[in-house]
C-alpha cells in the first residue's frame, strides 16, 4: 500500500491501473454520492458507469458529474437487457483500454457494497487471480436484512456452492476484483446469463480454469432508498442457470 502526502491510502498507482464497473438502473438518489466517495478516496481509480437506459435520470447525472472528474467514463445502452449485459458491456470496454486495465473491479451501485473495502480486494489480487467480497466468512455479515431473507439467500448460496461443487463460500457476492487475464482468458461475450446468474456463471467458468481466489470478508447492507432488481424472473433464471451447469460440468 502507497501512503500520499496527505496520509491517504492508495491502490499502488504507479505499478497497477484500475477500474471499477458499476453498472446502474434507477440509482439517481445514490449515484452521485458513490462516485464522489470513490474519487474522493481513490482518486487513482478509473470508474465507468453502465447505465441501461434509467427512466430516473442516473445516467444524465453520471454524465453531468463525469464532466468536472475525467477519469469517471459513463456507457449509455439503450435497451436494459439485465445486470449480465451491463458487466459484460463494461468488461468489455476495459479489456479494449490501451494502456491496458490491470485490475478490473466490479460492484453495486447503491450502497450495499461500500466502497472502503476497495483497496483490500485490489491488494488480495497481487496473489491471486480473483477476490470476493463475502458476506458468509467469518468476520462477513449482512446488515438489516430481515430473517427469510437471511435464509433465503444462505440456503441459494448452499445450494450454488455443493451442485456446481465451487470452494467460494459466498458463490452470489457482486463486489469482486479480476486480474486482467481472467477476463480475458474468459471472454465475456460468450456467457449466456442476463441476470443475477451472471455471477455465479462467471465464476464457475473462472474456476473450472484454475484462477486462484481470496474471499475478503465484508458487511453487506441493506439499501436505503431505491427498490431492488431481483424480481421472479431473475430467481427462476438463476434456479435454472445453476442446475443447467451442474449437468454441463458433470460431463
Amino acid at each position: 500500500m502507497i501512503i500520499d502526502s496527505r496520509g491517504r491510502s492508495r491502490l499502488d498507482v504507479n505499478i497497477m491501473k484500475n477500474i471499477v464497473i458499476i453498472p446502474t438502473y434507477n440509482e439517481i438518489t445514490h449515484i452521485e454520492k458513490l462516485l464522489s466517495e470513490i474519487s474522493c478516496s481513490y482518486p487513482e481509480l478509473d470508474i465507468l458507469v453502465v447505465d441501461d437506459n434509467s427512466p430516473d435520470g442516473t445516467g444524465r447525472a453520471a454524465e453531468l458529474f463525469s464532466g468536472t472528474h475525467p477519469r469517471i467514463k459513463v456507457l449509455h445502452r439503450k435497451i436494459k437487457t439485465g445486470l449480465g449485459g451491463a458487466y459484460t458491456e463494461g468488461f468489455r470496454y476495459a479489456l479494449s483500454q490501451n494502456p491496458p486495465y490491470e485490475r478490473i473491479i466490479q460492484m453495486d451501485a447503491d450502497f450495499s457494497h461500500d466502497p472502503g473495502y476497495l483497496k483490500e480486494l485490489v491488494s488480495a489480487t497481487k496473489d491471486k487471480h480473483i477476490s470476493i467480497g463475502s458476506r458468509y466468512i467469518s468476520g462477513g455479515r449482512i446488515a438489516d436484512w430481515k430473517l427469510s431473507r437471511r435464509i433465503f439467500s444462505y440456503a441459494a448460496n448452499l445450494f450454488v456452492h455443493f451442485w456446481l461443487r465451487l470452494k467460494v463460500r459466498d458463490c452470489t457476492s457482486g463486489f469482486r476484483c479480476f486480474r486482467r487475464e481472467v477476463l480475458a482468458d474468459l471472454k465475456p461475450e460468450t456467457l449466456k446469463s442476463s441476470g443475477y446468474f451472471f455471477q455465479v456463471e462467471v465464476l464457475a467458468h473462472c474456476l473450472r480454469c484454475g484462477y486462484t481466489f481470496e474471499e475478503i470478508p465484508i458487511v453487506f447492507i441493506e439499501r436505503k432508498g431505491g427498490q431492488t432488481k431481483l424480481g421472479f424472473y431473475e430467481i427462476w433464471e438463476a434456479i435454472c442457470g445453476v442446475l443447467i451447469l451442474g449437468f454441463l460440468m458433470r460431463k
